[in-house]
């Protein structure tokens, strides 16, 4: 027993340092540019208003050859359970979709406890705003901003896609602006009344779920979905402790149900972490999906509802 729970603790500190080399960043700079591949980047750039709380900053990914052509954009959220990490976990994610001719904007928000929830909803509202803001500078197609997220990052931008105009949620910083064209998601908490009393729900929320209920629905995406939203592509590691695979199945199901556009995308023997640390499939997966069902065609929302399970 003691020989196993040594190679436990091994390979733990190997996962965690693999999660630490995958997750390295580029040198910081003010509007640093970096070629990468034939992609070129902008490092932080503040996003959040002048008077917003903290100063928020952002990286910019984007193909690095010049077009009149609109290209589409992608708000990219990084996880951390809602108080930790930051952007440069999601530098790989973004620089791949650079390379697919998207100009990713890689941003950083507001953490828990200092900051409860909604106040990170608000960030990535602003940080909406702000994409529309600069569409002119970085030929950004409005009508084509998707969502990308990992882990606390997933369940944020899931939470946005679904908000609408009748959502408290909503104000004061959303709106129209604030709409996504589709979601690629995963590791995603969608249901957080189903989780136990945890530390980092508790510092997210403001306490337990016996005393804040309503807090808890009002910021699980699943119990905010309409009939309406975006297409949803959700990745999830089929043994996934921290987040179980649950919560992707029961709100894809629910997609489903509303007849809303979705796939599934089951990686076998993954946990939460080597899920994001092999999620490049995934990631090209979700990007053909999405792009499908976004293309200006009448067959691209044929196929509603999509379960994909690959080979290990």
């Amino acid at each position: 027993m003691h020989a196993i729970s040594r190679l436990t603790r091994y390979l733990t500190a190997m996962l965690l340092s693999l999660l630490a080399v995958g997750c390295s960043s580029y040198p910081l700079g003010f509007e640093e540019t970096l070629a990468v591949a034939d992609t070129r980047r902008l490092d932080a750039l503040t996003y959040s208003p002048p008077d917003w709380p903290e100063a928020l900053q952002a990286d910019i990914h984007m193909p690095a050859t010049a077009s009149n052509d609109l290209r589409p954009a992608a708000l990219v959220v990084h996880g951390g359970g809602w108080q930790r990490r930051d952007r440069h976990d999601m530098d790989a994610i973004a620089a791949r979709l650079a390379e697919r001719g998207y100009v990713a904007i890689n941003i950083d928000y507001r953490f828990a406890p200092t900051y409860r929830f909604p106040a990170q909803v608000h960030d990535l509202q602003q940080a909406m705003h702000w994409i529309h803001d600069q569409a002119g500078r970085f030929r950004i197609d409005t009508g084509r901003i998707i969502g990308v997220g990992y882990s606390s990052g997933a369940h944020l931008i899931s939470l946005l896609a679904v908000l609408k105009a009748d959502n408290s949620l909503d104000s004061p910083y959303g709106g129209p602006e604030t709409r996504l064209a589709g979601v690629l998601a995963g590791g995603t908490p969608t249901d957080l009344l189903t989780f136990d009393d945890g530390r980092l729900l508790t510092d997210f929320i403001g306490g337990t779920q016996a005393e804040y209920p309503a807090r808890y629905r009002k910021a699980s995406p699943l119990h905010q979905l309409g009939n309406n939203a975006p297409p949803f592509f959700l990745f999830h590691g089929n043994l996934d402790g921290l987040v179980p695979v649950e919560q992707a199945e029961d709100f894809h199901a629910a997609l489903g149900e509303r007849d809303i556009a979705s796939a599934l995308y089951r990686l076998k023997l993954r946990g939460h972490f080597t899920t994001f640390l092999t999620a490049g499939t995934a990631i090209e997966q979700g990007l053909d999906f999405l792009e499908e069902q976004l293309a200006p065609t009448p067959a691209t929302t044929q196929a509603a509802s999509v379960i994909m399970t690959p080979s290990p």
